[in-house]
């Protein structure tokens, strides 16, 4: 596909591994799984962060990996934003010099105005000079996503983005990354436990288990029509 993201990774070994999906610009798709399922280990094999045995990554006609090849781009050649679970912001940094950090390929002369304006895309105009022990979960995880476009990505992957969060938090963040998806039309990949997150955000579905994917679909046909037993007990305990 030329535009939008194609994904295809396996593996024997450390653990079993075998997934295989597209994602269009604007879609967003929803890996679900219990814990050890290989949802994170997909994200990281698109990020480049983990290379699987087999594999094969092309976004927007670019290939980021293609083993038969023998081509792996490294992770800073790869035009990927990862939103991590922990959100992985420099403690000793304020906001705007996180998101600063990511701008390294921007002339300095520039950086601090795209930071500045990638905090105010994310409503954290007024907070660039708290460090993230003065900012909520909520606040955090905003200023990871604004890190994460700084790098002007073609996918956006994020891990968990709002397990950190209380309830209230986590819609008005549902609320922006749907806001975001408008704005911004690229694939994004969401990792998540909580079924409300796919019932609200995802177009498609994939349910792991064990390393592969076991059903994928229009997340309302997945979520009604389970393909077995396993596959709705899965999804009952997510």
């Amino acid at each position: 596909m030329d535009k939008g993201l194609s994904v295809r990774v396996a593996q024997a070994a450390p653990f079993p591994l075998e997934a295989a999906f597209n994602v269009a610009p604007g879609e967003v798709l929803a890996l679900v799984g219990p814990s050890g399922s290989g949802k994170t280990t997909v994200l990281r094999s698109i990020a480049g962060f983990h290379k699987p045995q087999d594999g094969l990554v092309i976004c927007n006609g670019v290939t980021w990996l293609d083993s038969a090849a023998h081509v792996s781009l490294a992770p800073r050649e790869r035009r990927a934003g990862f939103v991590f679970q922990s959100y992985a912001l420099f403690p000793h940094m304020t906001a705007l010099e996180n998101v600063m950090e990511a701008l390294g390929d921007r002339p300095r002369g520039e950086r601090e105005g795209a930071a500045r304006a990638l905090l105010a895309r994310v409503h954290l105009d007024t907070h660039g000079e708290r460090r993230p022990a003065e900012l909520s979960g909520g606040e955090q995880q905003r200023v990871a996503v604004a890190r994460a476009l700084a790098r002007r990505p073609d996918v956006l992957l994020m891990d968990e983005p709002f397990s950190a969060v209380d309830r209230m938090t986590r819609r008005k963040l549902r609320q922006e990354l749907e806001e975001l998806r408008r704005e911004l039309p690229m694939p994004i990949i969401l990792v998540t436990h909580d079924l409300d997150d796919v019932r609200r955000l995802a177009d498609r579905l994939c349910v792991m288990h064990k390393g592969r994917i076991l059903q994928s679909g229009k997340t309302a046909d997945v979520l009604a029509h389970p393909a077995d037993q396993t596959i709705a007990e899965l999804l009952d305990i997510e």
